[in-house]
């Protein structure tokens, strides 16, 4: 353990007297660890002091005029100091330690112990600096057991949980690792309190990230010091490594966790190459699903996550931002080791392609309700028609992108018809030239024409029931009927005249009594 000023009292060759009885001093003070023992009698030896140093001195600085209020003034410079002891050397220069010197150091609460003539100075230094030697040389060992004990711990086949995991054993603190989002991925030791490393160690690991470079920072929660360093390189961050009580670290502490800081980068790193490589992978598959090579697809998935979905399959398409997008797979990843066979997804393009059977059937909603996306979802189909499927989710994922829903399934597109379709389809344009005469005809002579037309058709071509609606005389809905034929050029008396007007009206996205 490092040296602290209990040792040098207690050790019985030097034959030390504590002055200032320890119940009389502030708790601890005979703790305090002991850094350096320096000797000097001038009057203000502090710019040749540090925090823990132990002063020496034999008197010369004082005499018999030497008043209390001096005296507390020279201790009241060594306390500021942060010295942590002061011993006197008698019958050198004096005999007996001054009362004025002790009151002081009392007032002070600096302990204050007296040196006999026969222990020399220099037996006092060399054994504080024997223990601080014993002290870095066991420190380093430890260090360097450490750095042994986790880089054996990284050849383990989960290796960065293992690394994480004995760093935690080593220092006795909690440790915890954010991902790329700033989201907690794990901790160790498991029982660690959820609210130290969520709050406010959540919120600084992700500020950390919002940099954009590597950084590093130090909060406390509880009373507990937490340091918080990026893992990764500066333009490319792999996550945060949160570790506590860090303020009980000394140098060797701080080397241990540097070079797990290392190792964890470059865990993270690797992984980040591993998971790229999975995903041509899996893009790769998606490709031979589709170009209908099922067989080799099955067979390198089995190997690799399990198996694909039992038929017949839905496919999903999934798009959102791309840190959303990262996210999901990550949760997808998870959900394969955790239910294999039961999904198969793949990046495709700018969004994701989810592959579910029945058993996975509540996938799509429950990944729209925790994850900010939009998807659509085709019907059922066997994987020889996984083409067609794929078709059926680009169109509901057209629908879900117009309507602003979060999960469209292309079944609910079916339901409403083909003409119903074409309001959300590329046939505006179409639909606009159609139907230009009449929009440029109620433009120029303020009628509503076009108005007319959409509700004569919603009743069928029934003039009584397109008057009542629209509170006209019946022969003023004719005759508007009537200028429709005209300024169009069709004969609204035939079933495809009335069938093109009204795809046109609806492509147009003019509103319907049914929608």
């Amino acid at each position: 353990m490092a040296p602290v000023l209990r040792n040098l009292l207690d050790n019985d060759v030097l034959e030390l007297t504590l002055l200032t009885p320890e119940p009389e001093l502030p708790p601890g003070v005979l703790d305090v660890g002991v850094a350096w023992v320096h000797s000097s009698d001038l009057l203000d030896p502090t710019p040749f002091l540090d925090q823990g140093h132990v002063l020496l001195i034999t008197g010369t600085q004082f005499d018999a005029a030497t008043t209390d209020a001096e005296y507390a003034g020279y201790v009241g410079r060594l306390a500021a100091r942060r010295v942590a002891g002061l011993g006197f050397g008698t019958e050198v220069i004096r005999n007996g330690t001054p009362v004025g010197l002790r009151l002081a150091c009392l007032e002070a609460g600096l302990p204050l112990f007296e040196v006999p003539y026969r222990t020399p100075f220099i037996a006092i230094a060399r054994f504080a600096a024997d223990l601080v030697a014993e002290e870095t040389y066991a420190r380093r060992t430890w260090a360097l057991k450490a750095q042994r004990a986790i880089s054996l711990a990284a050849l383990r086949p989960n290796g960065l949980a293992a690394t994480l995991a004995e760093l935690s054993h080593q220092l006795g603190h909690w440790v915890a690792l954010y991902d790329a989002t700033g989201a907690l991925d794990r901790v160790f030791p498991s029982t660690t309190p959820r609210h130290l490393v969520a709050g406010a160690v959540h919120s600084e690991a992700v500020a950390l990230l919002r940099k954009g470079r590597r950084a590093g920072s130090a909060i406390v929660v509880d009373g507990e010091t937490l340091t918080l360093q990026t893992l990764g390189r500066g333009e490319s961050l792999r996550g945060v490594l949160a570790v506590g009580g860090a303020s009980g670290l000394d140098d060797a502490g701080h080397q241990v966790v540097t070079s797990v800081i290392a190792l964890a980068g470059l865990a993270l790193e690797q992984n980040h190459e591993l998971d790229y490589a999975r995903s041509l992978l899996r893009a790769g598959l998606w490709h031979a699903l589709l170009s209908g090579d099922v067989e080799l697809a099955r067979t390198v998935v089995r190997q690799m996550w399990g198996d694909l979905p039992r038929e017949p399959v839905r496919v999903g398409i999934i798009a959102g931002d791309q840190r959303t997008i990262d996210t999901l797979s990550e949760s997808l990843d998870l959900r394969v080791a955790d239910q294999p066979g039961t999904l198969f997804y793949a990046p495709d393009g700018a969004t994701v392609i989810v592959c579910v059977g029945r058993d996975a059937a509540d996938l799509p909603e429950a990944l729209a309700d925790s994850f900010d996306v939009t998807m659509g979802v085709s019907d059922e189909a066997p994987y020889s028609q996984l083409h067609r499927a794929r078709e059926q989710a680009a169109h509901a994922l057209a629908r879900a992108h117009d309507s602003g829903e979060r999960v469209v399934a292309f079944s609910s597109i079916a339901r409403q018809g083909m003409l119903a379709f074409l309001a959300h389809a590329d046939a505006q344009e179409i639909g606009r030239a159609t139907l230009a005469p009449l929009i440029r005809h109620d433009e120029v002579e303020g009628t509503a024409l076009v108005e007319s037309l959409r509700v004569w058709l919603e009743e069928n071509g029934h003039i009584e029931r397109a008057a009542a609606r629209l509170g006209v005389h019946r022969h003023t809905m004719r005759a508007r009927i009537g200028d429709c034929e005209r300024v169009l050029g069709y004969d609204l008396g035939s079933f495809h005249a009335r069938a093109d007007l009204w795809a046109a009206l609806l492509a147009l996205g003019a509103p319907s009594r049914e929608s």
